[in-house]
């Protein structure tokens, strides 16, 4: 496994410089545990939706819709999308406000019954979130396949990216780099891999200061020439 700081220099070489590449990575969003832990839960199912919406579209598309999105589904208020109804949902099909995909719009009950049982559990969606370790991020994603709905993989990754949750994402740039660096010898493909991921971000982490976001921009950023590797 790689010295991160030979990645870090790397990655400032190839996008001209490191106050260049600080800058860049100033802008990753992440957010402490408690400002995730304040964030309301309509939030985070608004987010949730947002990305299993992106999902298969242009994200423009969605974003674009985003205000009919909001306005359908009553601000993402959970207690209110956990009760849609099959009426409820059968309008949703016809309403042009929002991209009518019969799963996805389901998704938005399933998930947000999946966020009540969250916030039973822990007080809020959010403070659970917030008080996942880092150091365990593949063991979150794993709750996010299994307890909640159309949240796994590249979609569940993006949703806590999207919260201000660290999270590496493994691009093709960002796959490039680990197998470089000797973390993995190929795409990957299993709980193995994920788990030699989760141990080497850790380390850096514990080496470097910097969150698993920062990191796995640090790996893109490594890869190709500047204006490529920006996730």
């Amino acid at each position: 496994m790689g010295d991160l700081a030979k990645v870090i220099a790397l990655a400032a070489e190839r996008r001209g410089g490191m106050d260049v590449l600080e800058r860049a990575l100033a802008e990753t969003g992440s957010k402490t545990p408690a400002e995730i832990a304040a964030t309301p839960d309509d939030r985070i199912l608004a987010e949730m939706t947002r990305r299993i919406f992106n999902a298969g579209f242009a994200s423009k598309v969605i974003t674009a819709k985003w205000e009919g999105f909001e306005a359908a589904f009553d601000g993402f208020d959970p207690r209110r999308c956990a009760a849609l109804s099959e009426e409820e949902s059968d309008a949703l099909l016809q309403d042009s406000r929002i991209v009518r995909h019969g799963a996805k719009i389901q998704s938005v009950a399933a998930n947000a019954r999946f966020l009540l049982d969250l916030a039973a559990e822990h007080g809020s969606a959010a403070r659970f979130l917030a008080d996942w370790p880092d150091a365990d991020y593949v063991g979150l994603l794993e709750v996010l396949k299994k307890r909640g709905n159309r949240l796994g993989g590249d979609t569940g990754m993006r949703f806590l990216r999207g919260i201000g949750k660290p999270a590496f994402i493994p691009t093709g740039d960002v796959v490039a780099a680990l197998i470089r660096e000797g973390v993995l010898t190929k795409p990957p493909g299993g709980k193995g891999d994920f788990k030699a991921m989760q141990q080497a971000f850790n380390r850096w982490s514990e080496e470097s200061g910097r969150d698993l976001t920062e990191i796995s921009r640090i790996l893109a950023m490594s890869i190709g020439n500047v204006g490529h590797g920006r996730r």
